[in-house]
């Protein structure tokens, strides 16, 4: 067996440079506040955006489908893994999400996987916005269609390129995340459609951190901006604000027809199991029958963005319940973040490769399971220790 020498290397340089991290250790389930690394803190380092990862009515969900349907599919679904769990699900979002049709993958990451490369080919371009997530980068990667970058929501770069390059290709695929998990930021969902149907272009649109969230009762980015039968790939994530795992498309019935035989995750990968789906449908229940928890999400949101930004601290331009809190300095950004987990409080740090140099920060995440005494409590944590740190 080899030593793997390369391997240790390269793990001794992460360690010489102060970014080897070893992983922190949940006990139990991930709530507004938690026990991490032995530690009682109250949790802004989540993307359970409306508490159900926990939510009762989705864990008796699970248990039901388990004792009906068994622990796993057994297959994958085009074989004897697609069960009626599985259906039942896509058309109840397909309703939800006011599409024909949506088709569930294992993750968000295996759907960007599976289906950028399937709708496109050689002959085709893909334009992707340049802070795009890691799973669309891999994704554009695994078409044969060539591709290009265009400035982060800078709709006259790209213009530029369509304008260059469109009549060079057969089809285009404009790429953008719905929300940008850094910044919190919203794309430009509205011109990007624009330029598409002027250019004859297809768009496809990462919501992971806009499902749940964004539009009427969190339908996502095309639902909040009201372009509903104009954007052609509209992908979901179900392990965010849904709370479980997996990942969907939504659009129209010929995608799903399509991508069921040219999808290689759901191809050649087991189904999520019923588990998994049984809770997803609760929670799509949920969600169709009320407001109620989108609308804590964005209360509890703009009480803590109003309190950080009181304080002094540089939240960015965020339009959603993700909070930069923007240190600038890598050492004093993960510093800041050990004396908030040693005060109480998880807030990751975020420094580069994940963001620019100079632009280090604590993401928070607000969540609709925090309650007031628990945002107030960060907030005190923030306040005392960036006043020690001369951040404030």
């Amino acid at each position: 067996m080899s030593e793997l020498k390369y391997l240790q290397d390269q793990v001794d340089a992460l360690k010489a440079q102060g970014v080897y991290r070893v992983l922190p250790v949940l006990e139990g389930a991930n709530e507004a506040e938690v026990i991490l690394d032995g530690k009682k803190v109250i949790n802004l380092s989540s993307n359970n955006y409306l508490g159900f990862a926990n939510h009762p009515r989705l864990k008796q969900a699970a248990i039901r489908a388990i004792e009906t349907h068994g622990v796993g599919a057994g297959a994958v679904r085009t074989i004897i893994g697609n069960m009626d769990l599985h259906e039942e699900l896509e058309q109840k979002l397909a309703a939800f999400k006011r599409e024909e049709a949506v088709l569930v993958f294992q993750s968000g990451f295996n759907c960007n996987a599976g289906v950028i490369q399937a709708v496109t080919d050689t002959g085709d371009l893909i334009l992707s916005d340049a802070l795009n997530h890691a799973s669309i980068i891999d994704g554009v990667k695994l078409s044969k269609a060539d591709r290009g970058v265009f400035a982060h929501s800078d709709m006259a770069d790209l213009e530029r390129i369509l304008k260059e390059r469109r009549d060079q290709y057969r089809n285009c695929l404009i790429i953008t995340d719905g929300v940008f998990s850094m910044d919190g930021d919203i794309a430009k969902l509205p011109e990007i459609v624009a330029l598409a149907e002027k250019y004859n272009c297809m768009t496809y649109v990462d919501d992971a951190h806009g499902s749940g969230v964004l539009g009427e009762s969190g339908r996502g980015t095309v639902d909040h901006f009201g372009l509903h039968g104009r954007v052609d790939f509209s992908i979901g994530t179900l392990s965010k604000a849904i709370g479980v795992v997996g990942g969907y498309v939504a659009g129209g019935k010929v995608m799903k027809e399509w991508l069921l035989h040219r999808g290689r995750p759901l191809l050649f990968s087991t189904a999520l199991p019923p588990a998994a789906i049984g809770a997803i449908i609760e929670a799509v229940d949920l969600l169709s029958g009320t407001t109620e928890y989108t609308d804590k999400l964005w209360e509890n949101a703009k009480f803590f963005k109003a309190r950080m930004k009181a304080l002094g601290f540089d939240i960015g331009h965020s339009e959603t319940p993700i909070t930069p809190v923007i240190i600038g300095d890598e050492a004093k950004t993960v510093a800041f973040s050990k004396r908030l987990f040693e005060a109480g409080v998880f807030a990751s740090p975020i420094v580069f490769p994940t963001v620019p140099t100079g632009t280090g920060r604590v993401r928070c995440m607000v969540t609709a399971g925090h309650t007031t005494e628990q945002l107030e409590r960060a907030v005190a944590a923030f306040e005392r220790i960036g006043k020690e740190m001369a951040l404030i």
